[in-house]
C-alpha cells in the first residue's frame, strides 16, 4: 500500500496538500487541470521532490528521505527517456545492470523475453530514434518489465500517440502492471482514458490531491469539483 501521510507540498506561492492510501493493486488515473500539481505528486512519490511536511511510505516503510534510485518505483515519462546512442538492447541491458556490465546469461534470456513481451522481437539493435512513437513506448515498457518495481508511475507517457495507438498502450501497460504486481498510476488529460484502465481517480484541484475515489461512481454522480473539471476538459458522457 502506498500511503501520504499529511503531505504538504511547496508550487510557488500555491500548496498542495494530499493524506490518502493507495491499495497495491489499484490502477489509478491521476486527473485535474494543467498546473494543478498532477506531475509535482508524481514526483514527490518518485523522490525527485521533498514534500515540506508529512511522510511517504510504501508498504509500512518509510521512504520520505530515500533517494530515487533507492524507492521501488519505475516511471515512464513522455518521451521514454532512453539513451538515443545506445541501442535498445543495451537501453534494456541498463535496468539490469546499472553499471553499464553486460548482464549475464539468464540476463540476456530475460531481455529477450521482455523484448518478446512487447512485441519487439527482432529489434534489440536499433537505436531509439530508428523507431516510431509507439515501438519506443513499448521499449520503456520493456524496461519496466525487466525493473520489476512494485509501484509504476506514469506522467502521460502516451499523449502524443494518436487514439487507436494510445489506447492501446494503455492496454498493455495495464496488462504489465498487472504481470509484476505493481501499483499503477497514470496522469491524463483525457477522461476517457481515466475509464479505460482506472479503478480509482485521483483528483488533483484546487491545492488538493484528494482520496483516491471508485472511477465508476465518480463519473457517475460527481462532485463539483470533478464537475467542473469535467466541464472544461472533456465531456463525461461514455
Amino acid at each position: 500500500m502506498l500511503s501520504l501521510e499529511q503531505v504538504e507540498i511547496a508550487m510557488g506561492k500555491e500548496r498542495l496538500c494530499a493524506a490518502f492510501d493507495v491499495p497495491r493493486a489499484a490502477r489509478v488515473a491521476i486527473l485535474g487541470p494543467s498546473g494543478a500539481g498532477k506531475s509535482t505528486l508524481l514526483d514527490v512519490v518518485a523522490g525527485f521532490r521533498h514534500p515540506d511536511r508529512g511522510r511517504i511510505l510504501w508498504s509500512g516503510t518509510d521512504m520520505t528521505a530515500m533517494p530515487p534510485e533507492k524507492r521501488p518505483v519505475s516511471i515512464l515519462f513522455q518521451d521514454g527517456n532512453l539513451f538515443p546512442h545506445l541501442s535498445v538492447r543495451r537501453n534494456l541491458a541498463l535496468a539490469l545492470r546499472p553499471d553499464g556490465r553486460k548482464p549475464d546469461s539468464a540476463g540476456q534470456t530475460r531481455l529477450g523475453d521482455a523484448l518478446g513481451r512487447v512485441a519487439l522481437d527482432g529489434m534489440e539493435d536499433r537505436l531509439p530514434g530508428t523507431l516510431s512513437g509507439g515501438q519506443q513506448s513499448r521499449v520503456a515498457l520493456a524496461r519496466v518489465l525487466l525493473q520489476d518495481r512494485p509501484l509504476l508511475l506514469l506522467d502521460e507517457p502516451f499523449s502524443a500517440l494518436g487514439p487507436g495507438l494510445r489506447h492501446e498502450m494503455i492496454d498493455l501497460v495495464t496488462d504489465v502492471a498487472t504481470e509484476i504486481d505493481a501499483l499503477l498510476m497514470m496522469v491524463t488529460h483525457d477522461p476517457s482514458d481515466a475509464r479505460r484502465f482506472a479503478s480509482h481517480i485521483i483528483l488533483v484541484a484546487d491545492g488538493l490531491a484528494h482520496p483516491p475515489q471508485d472511477t465508476a461512481a465518480l463519473f457517475a454522480d460527481p462532485p463539483p469539483a470533478f464537475r467542473d473539471y469535467l466541464g472544461r476538459s472533456a465531456d463525461p458522457a461514455p
